[in-house]
């Protein structure tokens, strides 16, 4: 009698454990890099940490270069702290300016904070259940981030309320289509390194927190 049951594999029993250790390590080095992200924005804020300016970008791009060059060691998981650290004590600034600025800056935070969240398990959830697979997103990426560079140095030039809020926007899809992506490249071993999942994951909630608060913003009325 023939066997009705598909046999599996010790290689395909190898790529799904493997797959299965990226996600469950990806999504624990995630959640405490949010974590201590956190805290880092809660001292900018509590200290009224002054915006870096340009400086950040320098240090942004060294410490990506850094996590780069370490990925594949244990001292890629401190790089990632302090990326993320870092990040999230840039962020206490422009809390802090939304909070002193709008009359509902609180609700526009925490809505924003509940919003990225939302949105982050639905996609991740959606992408992790049907198992889809979304890597021909890669060129719609590629193509979407060079339109929002554009946007942004057309905003600096050109500052339109109107321009900030498409731009917003399209960060907001932008950040989702990288969840998407992202969490397929680790489901079908496209990604084997949870240290640079995690980071661009990481990344794509930044970006979408910071945009989704400027949506909200826009439809808010400031202190007098």
């Amino acid at each position: 009698m023939a066997d009705r049951f598909p046999t599996v594999t010790r290689a395909g029993l190898d790529s799904i454990l493997e797959t299965n250790s990226v996600i469950r390590n990806t999504y624990i080095l995630l959640g405490l890099s949010l974590g201590f992200s956190a805290l880092t924005a809660y001292v900018a804020m509590i200290t009224n940490a002054k915006p870096l300016g340009l400086i950040t970008l320098v240090i942004y791009f060294g410490l990506i270069f850094l996590i780069n060059a370490t990925r594949n060691s244990s001292l890629g998981i401190v790089s990632v702290f302090v990326f993320t650290g870092f990040l999230g004590y840039t962020l206490g600034p422009l809390l802090n300016f939304y909070l002193y600025t709008f009359v509902n800056g609180k609700q526009l935070i925490f809505t924003a904070l509940g919003g990225t969240g939302i949105i982050f398990f639905a996609l991740s959830g959606y992408a992790l259940t049907t198992r889809k697979d979304f890597s021909y997103l890669g060129g719609f990426l590629l193509a979407g981030m060079m339109v929002l560079m554009l946007c942004i140095v057309a905003q600096i030039f050109f500052p339109m309320p109107m321009l900030q809020l498409a731009t917003s926007a399209g960060f907001m899809l932008f950040s989702a289509g990288i969840i998407l992506f992202e969490t397929s490249q680790i489901i079908h071993g496209g990604e084997r390194n949870y240290i640079m999942a995690t980071v661009s994951i990481y990344v794509a909630l930044y970006n979408m927190f910071i945009s989704l608060l400027q949506i909200l913003s826009f439809f808010s009325g400031q202190r007098e």
